[in-house]
């Protein structure tokens, strides 16, 4: 099968830790593969209910270590701050929203558009419910600001955010992220987590 008849499917969630650690491995792959489109959906991990305290979630400081060991990535002090308060309230919505009016301003950029969201929330402690997040990302990807706060105020984004989560539940994804290779006859799991670029290049050459 020609690499043009294959694309690819990610499925994240701007609060994972583990999409977060996988954010460079995706990235590395990428780059090697310009030939894959990719589509990038949100999952609404911290939606409704869930959407509560980072303190509701006491699984989450000994989850980073294990990422920061598995995969390199690093946490950073104002995002550490945030976790020791634990008062911060995680909005996957909110995130989603945000991404899909990035997204629909750079389509081509979208997966350094969602690293620069995990940056900002993982790295430096910034809310991704805040207009000013956005602002800043859209400052460094030198996109217009006012079109992009515009597209996060619209209501027809909330609506195609929770068509996102509907259409990301249903490609069967159990944990995220995952990297799907969509190939005529349907789509395969590539992988995610603490998978390396080395493992999805084995995993791809195995599915190809």
């Amino acid at each position: 099968m020609k690499n043009n008849e294959l694309s690819l499917i990610y499925v994240w969630d701007a609060y994972c830790g583990w999409c977060y650690g996988f954010s460079k491995s995706l990235r590395t792959f990428l780059q090697n593969h310009l030939e894959l489109p990719i589509q990038v959906l949100s999952a609404g991990l911290f939606v409704g209910d869930r959407s509560q305290s980072i303190a509701a979630y006491p699984h989450i400081p000994e989850a980073n270590k294990r990422i920061g060991q598995l995969t390199g990535a690093v946490f950073g002090s104002s995002y550490d701050k945030l976790l020791n308060e634990g008062t911060f309230i995680m909005d996957s919505e909110a995130a989603a929203i945000g991404f899909s009016a990035l997204r629909s301003l750079a389509p081509e950029r979208v997966v350094y558009l969602a690293a620069a969201m995990q940056r900002a929330f993982y790295y430096e402690g910034k809310s991704l419910s805040d207009l000013e997040t956005y602002q800043e990302i859209a400052k460094q990807f030198d996109l217009d600001e006012q079109r992009l706060i515009e597209r996060i105020k619209t209501p027809e984004t909330l609506d195609e955010v929770k068509q996102e989560f509907l259409i990301a539940a249903n490609l069967g994804a159990r944990s995220y992220p995952t990297l799907f290779l969509k190939k005529e006859e349907g789509l395969y799991n590539l992988g995610g987590g603490a998978m390396t670029a080395e493992k999805l290049e084995e995993k791809f050459a195995e599915l190809i």
